[in-house]
């Protein structure tokens, strides 16, 4: 394994960096134990590290937020993650025709909203419509543009949705998903233009009003969420027995980690998502913490390397910064690739629970996972020769030099709080330096981070992760070149690359075949292209574990997600 010349060995190297995290994790750490008891109060405590960026559904782009939403609102369709299929939600059934270019929802009847108006058909149109509103910036409206076209929707009651689509969309029932806001309360914003500023994350929580399983009852910034059921949720079981079975949920915002696996041991949350190196751990202490410790499985997510490409913000009067030539650079970006020691990752940062990964879809989803792409190798040897036939040559100081004579510099930040981010980042700065290579490690708080990446667009090279989908599709906002979160480059008016402008083509022709595995091998072309063009440079995927108080019953967590969650309640002792 390389230790980059003249400078400390690796393992030694990430050790001084995590005896730094830790100590600064546990600077004026004092664990205190939980002030009653949760089971008897059927109150389930969890923690996330970072504080949402908004309360508003439409608008989120961060796990933060959308961890807060997903249990205020629902959607029309859920996805079982067990069985990956749609399920039946605000909908409770629909029917297709004219060749699948038109889907009739029909919508449960007597549901309430959280401040007790109906919800009505006239909600998912609006909705439908604020997805599409061009002032509202969001996520969903690439994953709903069917050949560059809306789905149309209208009512013809209270309780019918009738959506027409340009053309038969094989992706419609998950992309449906996405969570329903009242029309009688947010229409006039938008009318008003003030919807993009409405139920931000200082809106009283009494203002917000969703149809899901809970209710916001207080939010204290960097501290805490509580959530309480909502008495008015439309889902019942059992002889009209009231979901959830838990009375509240209450999420600690714990930005360290090392903080959150205290708490955890403490006993002040009752769920965790332990980090690879604390697995042994915790199952070693199972039986006497009162917990059960499972494996997952493999992250269905991408953690990656991206390079800015980003003209607005490398071009500025007439000038380019020479960063936005290295960084459209195949020659650099391919160095940059197989200066990425994944191996090296997985055994140091990750304590071997972690595979390499090559592609953006993760090969937990069977059928649009491409498994014959091959990895870009660590080999230094070869990056430095790729740099060199590109004309980035080493000056007699060993700094390396683009062919114009800048020396290559950039800064390299992920989101604070995460060890495993920042070893991870040590490694690549370290085989960087070995190259000639300048980098400025500046990790940021999320929010921060999230404000640079989809509004300032003030970055260089970021090491981030997503989340992902059964479906690619969903990850339109992503792939599109439109998309807000087409990273490198997001919300392009044409695309700005041949290649991207071809991928645009795969996820249209893609989406209008019916059959899914036909389907399958318009999506594998466009992970093709992005492992050959290199928008984005994979890093590994973990082997996800989760650990969680052996009281709990009906706790299900899969690579999907959690299964049934409001059937999940403490048993009674």
């Amino acid at each position: 394994m390389a230790s980059g010349k003249g400078g400390i060995n690796r393992r030694d190297f990430l050790k001084i960096a995590a005896a730094a995290a830790a100590g600064l994790g546990a600077a004026g750490c004092h664990v205190d134990y939980p002030s009653f008891n949760h089971a008897e109060q059927q109150v389930l405590y969890s923690s996330t590290t970072s504080d949402p960026r908004t309360f508003n559904p439409i608008l989120v782009t961060d796990t933060a937020s959308g961890q807060v939403t997903g249990r205020l609102f629902d959607g029309l369709v859920n996805v079982n993650p067990l069985t990956t299929l749609p399920e039946p939600a605000l909908a409770k059934s629909w029917d297709i025709a004219d060749g699948g270019r038109t889907i009739t929802f029909h919508l449960l009847r007597d549901v309430k909203w959280s401040d007790g108006r109906p919800f009505t058909a006239h909600d998912v149109v609006f909705t439908l419509a604020t997805i599409y509103d061009p002032e509202v910036p969001n996520s969903s409206r690439p994953t709903l543009t069917v050949d560059g076209k809306p789905i149309v929707a209208e009512a013809p009651d209270d309780y019918t949705v009738v959506m027409r689509i340009p053309k038969p969309f094989a992706p419609l029932l998950y992309a449906i998903g996405f969570s329903i806001i009242p029309a009688h309360v947010l229409e006039p914003a938008l009318r008003a233009g003030s919807f993009n500023r409405t139920w931000n994350i200082n809106t009283p929580p009494r203002k917000l009003v969703g149809l899901g399983p809970y209710d916001l009852a207080r939010y204290v910034p960097a501290q805490m969420m509580q959530f309480r059921r909502n008495p008015d949720y439309w889902m019942r079981v059992e002889r009209d027995k009231v979901l959830p079975r838990l009375r509240g949920e209450t999420v600690l915002i714990v930005q360290d980690q090392n903080a959150a696996y205290l708490k955890f041991m403490a006993g002040q949350t009752d769920v965790y998502s332990p980090r690879p190196e604390e697995v042994a751990d915790l199952l070693d202490k199972a039986k006497s913490l009162g917990i059960t410790v499972q494996k997952i499985g493999i992250d269905t997510g991408s953690l990656f390397f991206c390079f800015n490409r980003n003209p607005r913000h490398y071009v500025r009067a007439g000038r380019t910064n020479p960063k936005l030539k290295w960084f459209t650079d195949l020659n650099f970006l391919r160095a940059m690739a197989h200066s990425v020691d994944k191996q090296g990752m997985i055994d140091l940062c990750f304590h071997g629970l972690a595979v390499p990964a090559v592609s953006d879809v993760s090969p937990a989803n069977k059928i649009f996972h491409n498994p014959n792409l091959k990895d870009y190798a660590y080999d230094l040897k070869l990056a430095a020769g790729l740099l060199e036939s590109a004309g980035y040559h080493r000056a007699g100081s060993g700094e390396r030099l683009d062919p114009e004579g800048n020396r290559i510099e950039f800064d390299l930040t992920t989101n604070t709080g995460v060890q495993t981010r920042d070893q991870m980042c040590a490694m690549f700065l370290q085989d960087l330096k070995t190259l000639g290579i300048k980098v400025n490690y500046r990790p940021l708080e999320f929010t921060t981070l999230v404000d640079k990446l989809t509004n300032s667009f003030d970055w260089d090279c970021v090491l981030i992760g997503f989340t992902g989908t059964i479906e690619p599709n969903n990850g339109a906002n992503f792939l599109r070149s439109s998309g807000n979160l087409h990273l490198w480059n997001p919300n392009q008016k044409t695309p700005a690359t041949p290649w991207e402008a071809k991928i645009d083509q795969l996820l249209d022709e893609g989406a209008s075949v019916m059959d899914i595995k036909a389907r399958a091998p318009y999506y594998w072309q466009i992970q093709q292209i992005l492992h050959d063009q290199l928008p984005v440079i994979e890093t590994v995927r973990q082997i996800a574990y989760d650990a969680y108080k052996t009281s709990l019953e009906n706790f299900r967590d899969t690579v999907w997600g959690r299964y049934r969650p409001e059937l999940i309640q403490f048993r009674e002792s």
